[in-house]
């Protein structure tokens, strides 16, 4: 349980960081950029898990292209942080739909009221959100939480074949792939020009965030969510991303002074109150199944 809450903590909070970013860098190259520095010079000292090559490209190219891809170019301009940051745990119900679809996992009722309780404080968050959005920018970031689920597969599906195996390892080898296609999509639609233009003229704090994007958010952040999905059922690892949202209110307030009103903090106690009867459930579960 901690450990999923200092991964959400650093994704939470990481939103406020990839403005910081964008506002030097084009989405693409941005993207291109944390994975570059998700690789090198980590691929060096550390070894390839062993686990099939298809699973390292599929978990780059779904986490490089697919998620973050998506999510940089929605908030270059189409969407808030804050608005970013609800949305894309749309990936919540993404994996656990799939993890029920591939690997049968079963989903009781009450988790379900958990989950339903935690999204109404979604809700409650999305009705106060005064941002400015466009369709482009929701249908993105609603794709990019597709991604981030899929991905989720991937590395779970990795570990039915090869149950233990390096996680920060995995992390780093599947890096490699996420880069090429963001470097394709950085040319097709930012052009060389202005990615060399922003690589010249950046500022240290875009450079920072390139660096907390690969070491924080990305090595991590991942490679301890990939662990937790690897060892517990989806539906008690992923509705803690419910989270996210209210850490990234919270930087949002502690960094550029947003006010926290009531609304705010019964929308947290609605996401807290559906995430404690969702984790709580299987552990009271398991003491009663052991007597």
């Amino acid at each position: 349980m901690l450990l999923a809450l200092a991964v959400v903590a650093v994704w939470g909070t990481n939103f406020v960081v990839i403005k910081i970013g964008l506002a030097d860098f084009p989405p693409f190259l941005f993207a291109a950029l944390r994975f570059a520095c998700s690789v090198l010079p980590w691929i060096v000292f550390i070894k390839r898990p062993m686990v099939r090559w298809r699973w390292l490209i599929w978990y780059g190219v779904l986490l490089g292209a697919g998620q973050f891809g998506l999510l940089f170019y929605a908030m270059r301009a189409d969407i808030s942080p804050g608005l970013a940051s609800l949305v894309v745990q749309m990936q919540v119900f993404f994996t656990i739909g799939l993890s029920v679809l591939f690997f049968r996992e079963r989903v009781s009722l009450l988790p379900l009221v958990g989950m339903l309780l935690a999204v109404c404080g979604l809700l409650v968050i999305g009705a106060h959100i005064d941002a400015t959005v466009t369709i482009t920018g929701i249908v993105a970031v609603v794709a990019a939480g597709f991604f981030w689920a899929c991905a989720n597969v991937a590395v779970k599906q990795a570990a039915l074949e090869i149950p233990k195996f390096d996680m920060l390892g995995f992390v780093v080898w599947s890096s490699v792939f996420a880069i090429p296609p963001l470097v394709l999509l950085s040319l097709a639609f930012e052009g060389f020009d202005a990615g060399l233009q922003a690589v010249q003229h950046a500022h240290a704090g875009a450079w920072a965030a390139v660096l907390w994007q690969a070491i924080g958010n990305t090595l991590f952040g991942f490679a301890a969510w990939s662990w937790l999905l690897t060892r517990y059922p989806a539906a008690i690892i992923s509705p803690y991303a419910l989270l996210v949202p209210l850490f990234g209110m919270g930087a949002s307030a502690l960094l550029l002074g947003e006010a926290l009103p009531l609304w705010k903090i019964s929308a947290a106690m609605l996401v807290l109150g559906g995430l404690s009867i969702i984790t709580v459930y299987p552990l009271l579960a398991r003491w009663r199944a052991r007597g």
